[in-house]
Formats: structure tokens, C-alpha cells, sequence
């Protein structure tokens, strides 16, 4: 009975007709993945004019034989694959009918010399292997969106139900991302990159750029901000915190991203750029250009690492901002360097004492003089010497928000660094950041929301309470004003002191022992309303909120409104109030075939989930599909501009107004500024480096003739 299936079958298959060399590839190749070998395509003829194919012979993928020197090879890098060729003598071959112009069977043979593969592992056969152009645009989607590529694998096997039915392997999916890779940055990466830029500054004439060049052309730096920042750095950049010590790309260049903190005390990026060398050069550049795309305004305050070049380029690009070191690096410092618990406990204070400046340079020289601090070379007396840029002292009066270190800067690092690796490109780099700005802003989007809504509070609240929970965001009410309020029961009054329009109150805190506080209020002679107020603990010129101090002031004067002074703009809901509206992020700019397709993925995926829960319903859709898919799948072309995208496109030409942009080249590779990861190895070393078998040089225990031996 299996003998005349058999005949029946061979019959079928030699009376079979094709359109197309390629449909008669796919029906041996269908053929072949049922009875469990792989095909090829190997010989081919021509027409005398080599216009047209006139032949094509398809075989087993066993067929021939490995050539002779890859098996007698002395020396091999690497260990040989397994023999996949036995001389397979099955094949498949058509011929042109010029009359018909059609494709008929010519011979064929199904008589193969190997077993075949058990059914559920013919997928792994590398013609049966092949990523669909449906399946590209969605691995693209998700890479770009930041998803690694073995997540992604993970949620194609989910998607299709496992690894038999997702059409391809692991490795498959990192060979088509490479290849895209490649095609996207056809020009280079610096170049592709510039060309980006140049298309959204065309698009949006408030995106700014700015890029420089070393003598030979290779890129060594670049900045950039879209027009969303820029609103953000008008209403929120009185504190700007950046730092470079992370590397995040291939070149080893240190990405410098510039943040703060906006109305909801949440991260907000302000700008970004990528500088090759870390020296105040590179860094005056950087801060020109953040400062040229901002207008010109400075911030009020600065944080950084201990950068020595960054804080010098600060000096020079905004002389008149207040510098601060962050605090976590200094704790780290004090944690290494000191070893004695009382110093480290001693140096430990200034960084937190808000003290006066003259009782602060009193305790230092006590400090200095009881541990004995005279080389000038130690770190202790170097640290006494830049005690102005990491003292609190210094800096009680200035404005920082109550940030103390570049932990917002860190932050989005960590934001980054979990997409990024030391791998990517400059392109790369700026999808992925691009993702992490947008979540960013969607969290901006979603406080923004939820401060539509008033704070629940006591029903016996005070005028004062309810109006400080109504101007200020609730992240700030909660965060900063709430405390204040909560502990104005612990104050009490010491002392009045009227005046004709000011009026000063010494405040004492039940849990601050004999510590004094100054409040000074300007008073409105006419309205008898508070004007002005301030308090010597500096809380609100500093954090930007009023103090328990102040309130306590404000609820004994029984006043019925909060003064202005009180609500710094930045911590309401109007700061950015009379700004123009946001723009959306161009970064994801596709080809019109693929926005095509996303419009028709997601209307298919709505009525495909409605249809399955009735059977009825899911026969009728299945069978309008199938029915369109054998109209449109025989005729579907290359794609537009000759070659199918399955992802952004970036701009490769018609950058003629920026004749200066064109050979951009790619950044040179620095060394970091850190330890070495790995000892280096000089040449000499790798010639002299023995096989740990033999103990002969030349070759590894890997290649060692005396491997089969000892296995």
C-alpha cells in the first residue's frame, strides 16, 4: 500500500506546474519539510542572451560533500562543524516552458541515502528556517522600544505558540538585526546620525544641535535638545545636575546627560551629549552649547561629580552659578580615604552642618589642628582646601531644591544603562534614550493628571493648610509642605518684635532644644497682610517651601491667605503656564508601507480577538483572510525605494543646504579613565603562549593533537 502512496505521489509531483521559479522552490521546500530533510538551490542554466533562466535544480541539503582541505586542515581555530553532506542523491529539477512560460518538472528524485529528521525538528533545517517581513517589523519594533534580543525570541516562541512554529531560531533573529544595522548605518554612524538630526531640525526649527569635529574628521562631540526640554529648562532649570562617568556606547564616550527636577520633584531632561575626551575643553564646549540652545540662561545652581575639568568649565561658562559637589561621592570618598571612625565621623559633619560661615571656618581650623592636618598634599587638607564647593555651610542660602547629590543624574543613568550596553552605536544610543525620555514624560503626563484632583484632607484643616494643598502640586504638599505643617505644633513663640512695617518673631521648637529661629515679615501698612516673609533657617530660599516656622507666624498673625512669596511658581501647576503646546517626539519616523501596516496590524489584532470567542465567527474571518492572502501575497513587491523597511527611517540624503555635515566620521575609540579592567598582554605574550596539554607553543588545549587522547 505505501508502495503504490508512493508512485501516486511521484506521479503528482512530476506532472506539477509553476509560475515562477521561485513557487517551485517553495513547493520542494514544503515537500521537504513534511517528509524531514532541508533543500538548496544548486545549478542553474541560462538563456543564450544570460537574460533569463531557462533551469534550476533543487537538491537535498545533504547533497555533495565537505571540501577535502577543510577536513585535513592542521591547524584549526576552531572546532569543526558536524558532517551535514553524505552525497545526497535526491533533487527536484524544472525547466521554462517558452510557450507556456511556465515552469514543468524535468526530473526528480526521492530517494535520499541518510535518515530523516523526526518531525518536530525539521524546523531547525536551514531552509525551513526564515524571519517573515511581518515578523521583521515587529522584532525591529521591539528592539528599538528597547526589549533585548532574547526577550524578544521569548515573545515570538509565546506569540506563535513555540520554537516548531515560530519559523526561526535565535540566531537567526541576531543575524537579520545585524544585517538591519548595517544597511542603517551604510554611511557610518556618525554620519547617519548628523543626517538624523539635520531631518528633525527640518522638521522642528526648535530642535537644536550642535556637533564638532578633531582635524582628521572623526566626531568628538555632540549635543542635542528637542523643543519639549527647552519648555522644561525655561520653567524648571534654576537647578541643573549632569555628570559623565558613564560609558554607553562602542566608542567608550562618555554620555552627559542634563537633568533636574520639575514641578512634580520628578526627573526632568533638560538636554544630552557625548563628548570624546573629558577635559575642560571638550566640557566649556558642551556647557556653550547646552547654554546656546537654552537662550543663553544660566542655572541658578550646579551639582556634579569630583570632576576637576568639569567644575573648571563651570567656572568659566557660568561664572555666576553656585556650584555644589554631590554628597554621595563625598560620603564614598570620606568611607576610602578615612580609616579612623572619629575623623571620619568629624569630616562627616561639615558635610551636613548649616551653620554660619564663621562658625563653620572656626571648626574646621579646630578640626585641622586637633587631627594634626599639616601635609598639603593629604587628602584631608586637599578637602579643606575645596570645602566651598562641598561644605553644606556654603551653600544653606542658595537655591538647590533640597538635592544634595547628582542622584537624579545617577538615575536616569540606571534608567539607561538597563537598555544599553558597551556595544551600541551612536545611533542606538539615541533610540534608546529617546525611550527613556518618553517615560520620562509620560510620567509627567500621568502627575499632571492626577494633580487635577485636590489632596484629601482633614475636614477640620486650617484656610491656610487647604490653600497650601491648592497652589502647591500634590507631590510637593506631600513631600515637603505636609512635614512642615505637621510640625508647626512643636513651635512656640519666644519673642515679638514689632516695627512700623516689619515685624521680626524669635520661634523656638520643642525638639531643637535651645536652638532659636528668625522670622522677618514685611507687613502691608494698609491691608495689615503679610508682604514678604523669611525665616533664618533658610528653608525657603533653598528648598523653595515655606518652613514650620513661617507657618506657625502665619497661623498666630491668623492671616487667611498664603503669601506669594511663600509658593514658588516652579512647585505649582502653572509653571509652565502660557508655555506652547508640547510637541510629539518625531524620533519614530517610518515608512509609509510600514505605518500601512502598523494601522492594519492593529485594526486585524481587534477583530481577530473578537472573532475567536465564537467559532462561527472565527471560520468567517479566517476564511476572508485566506482569501485575501492568496490575491495579495503572489503579487506583493519589493518595497518602496527598491528595498523593504521594517523599521524608522533615517534620512541617508538630500542634505544639500549642509554641505558642511557630509563625511562626518565616526568617533575614535578613548581609553576610560579608570583602572584597567583586564591586565593587558603584550604581542609577545600570545606567541610564547603554551598548549596546557602538551605543553608545546603555538596552538591551544582546544586544537591539541593529543585532545582525541585524553577525551
Amino acid at each position: 500500500m505505501s508502495n503504490d502512496n508512493s508512485l501516486l505521489e511521484y506521479s503528482e509531483i512530476v506532472m506539477k506546474m509553476f509560475n515562477s521559479e521561485d513557487e517551485g522552490f517553495e513547493f520542494y521546500n514544503d515537500y521537504a519539510y513534511e517528509k524531514g530533510f532541508g533543500v538548496r538551490k544548486d545549478y542553474c542554466e541560462w538563456d543564450s542572451g544570460h537574460n533569463e533562466k531557462t533551469l534550476r535544480k533543487f537538491v537535498c541539503s545533504c547533497e555533495g560533500f565537505r571540501v577535502e582541505k577543510h577536513l585535513t586542515r592542521e591547524i584549526k581555530m576552531r572546532r569543526s562543524r558536524n558532517i551535514t553532506r553524505c552525497g545526497c542523491p535526491a533533487k527536484l529539477v524544472i525547466a521554462l516552458d517558452h510557450n507556456t512560460e511556465q515552469w514543468y518538472v524535468k526530473d526528480f528524485i526521492d530517494e535520499h541515502n541518510h535518515s530523516m529528521i523526526e518531525p518536530d525538528l525539521s524546523c531547525f533545517l536551514r531552509s525551513h528556517r526564515r524571519i517573515s517581513d511581518e515578523q521583521k517589523a515587529e522584532i525591529v519594533l521591539l528592539q528599538i522600544s528597547g526589549i533585548r534580543k532574547h526577550q524578544i525570541m521569548d515573545i515570538m516562541l509565546k506569540r506563535y505558540g513555540g520554537y516548531d512554529r515560530v519559523g526561526f531560531t535565535s540566531r537567526d533573529l541576531y543575524n537579520f538585526l545585524h544585517r538591519n544595522k548595517l544597511h542603517t548605518l551604510s554611511p557610518g554612524d556618525a554620519q547617519t546620525l548628523i543626517n538624523y538630526m539635520i531631518v528633525q531640525k527640518r522638521r522642528d526649527p526648535d530642535f537644536s544641535f550642535q556637533y564638532k569635529r578633531d582635524g582628521r574628521g572623526h566626531l568628538t562631540g555632540v549635543s542635542w535638545c528637542d523643543f519639549e526640554s527647552q519648555m522644561d529648562y525655561r520653567a524648571f532649570g534654576d537647578v541643573v545636575v549632569f555628570d559623565g562617568t558613564y560609558k554607553t556606547n562602542k566608542y567608550n564616550l562618555p554620555l552627559v546627560p542634563f537633568v533636574g527636577v520639575n514641578h512634580h520633584k520628578s526627573t526632568v531632561l533638560f538636554a544630552c551629549g557625548v563628548v570624546a575626551h573629558e577635559d575642560t575643553k571638550s566640557y566649556v564646549w558642551l556647557l556653550r552649547s547646552f547654554s546656546d540652545a537654552m537662550s543663553q540662561k544660566h542655572p541658578v545652581s550646579v551639582i556634579t561629580d569630583r570632576d576637576l575639568a568639569m567644575q573648571k568649565a563651570i567656572s568659566i561658562v557660568w561664572p555666576n552659578a553656585s556650584h555644589r559637589l554631590c554628597g554621595w561621592h563625598i560620603e564614598n570618598n570620606i568611607v576610602s580615604n578615612i580609616k579612623d571612625a572619629e575623623v571620619k565621623e568629624g569630616i562627616r559633619c561639615f558635610l551636613y552642618d548649616r551653620c554660619s560661615i564663621e562658625e563653620i571656618e572656626k571648626k574646621w581650623l579646630e578640626f585641622l589642628k586637633k587631627n594634626e592636618v599639616i601635609d598639603k598634599d593629604s587628602w584631608l587638607y586637599q578637602m579643606y582646601e575645596r570645602r566651598k564647593v562641598w561644605c553644606a555651610a556654603y551653600h544653606a542660602s542658595k537655591r538647590y531644591l533640597g538635592l544634595r547629590s547628582n542622584q537624579r543624574s545617577e538615575s536616569l543613568h540606571s534608567r539607561i544603562q538597563f537598555n544599553l550596553d558597551r556595544k551600541m552605536s551612536l545611533v542606538e544610543l539615541l533610540q534608546h534614550f529617546d525611550n527613556t525620555v518618553q517615560k520620562l514624560r509620560i510620567r509627567q503626563a500621568n502627575l499632571d493628571f492626577e494633580a487635577s484632583y485636590k489632596p484629601c484632607l482633614e475636614p477640620d484643616a486650617s484656610i491656610i493648610v487647604n490653600e497650601a494643598a491648592e497652589r502647591f502640586t500634590p507631590s510637593v504638599y506631600y513631600a515637603d509642605v505636609q512635614y512642615s505643617l505637621k510640625t508647626v505644633s512643636k513651635c512656640f513663640l519666644i519673642e515679638e518684635m514689632d516695627g512700623y512695617n516689619i515685624v521680626e518673631y524669635k520661634v523656638g521648637r520643642v525638639d531643637k532644644g535651645d536652638k532659636q529661629y528668625f522670622v522677618e515679615c514685611e507687613i502691608c501698612v494698609h491691608e495689615d497682610k503679610v508682604k514678604e516673609i523669611s525665616c533664618s533657617c533658610l528653608k525657603l530660599q533653598s528648598l523653595g517651601t515655606p518652613c514650620s516656622h513661617i507657618f506657625f507666624v502665619l497661623g498666630l498673625r491668623g492671616e487667611s491667605k498664603l503669601p506669594d512669596c511663600c509658593v514658588l511658581e516652579r512647585w505649582t501647576m502653572g509653571a509652565k503656564r502660557g508655555f506652547p503646546p508640547t510637541m510629539k517626539s518625531t524620533m519614530y519616523d517610518y515608512s509609509d508601507s510600514v505605518q500601512r501596516y502598523h494601522e492594519l496590524h492593529n485594526i486585524s489584532q481587534m477583530t481577530s480577538f473578537a472573532a475567536s470567542q465564537s467559532l462561527e465567527a472565527y471560520e468567517r474571518l479566517k476564511r476572508v483572510l485566506e482569501e485575501e492572502a492568496a490575491m495579495i501575497l503572489p503579487n506583493r513587491g519589493e518595497g518602496e525605494g527598491g528595498r523593504k523597511r521594517f523599521g524608522p527611517v533615517l534620512t541617508q540624503g538630500g542634505l544639500d543646504d549642509y554641505a558642511e555635515s557630509y563625511n562626518v566620521l565616526d568617533p575614535i575609540c578613548v581609553p576610560g579613565r579608570g583602572a584597567l579592567k583586564k591586565k593587558m598582554k603584550s604581542s609577545s605574550d600570545k606567541s610564547n603562549k603554551k598548549c596546557t596539554l602538551c605543553k608545546e607553543e603555538g596552538h591551544n588545549r582546544r586544537t591539541c593533537y593529543l585532545r582525541d587522547e585524553v577525551s
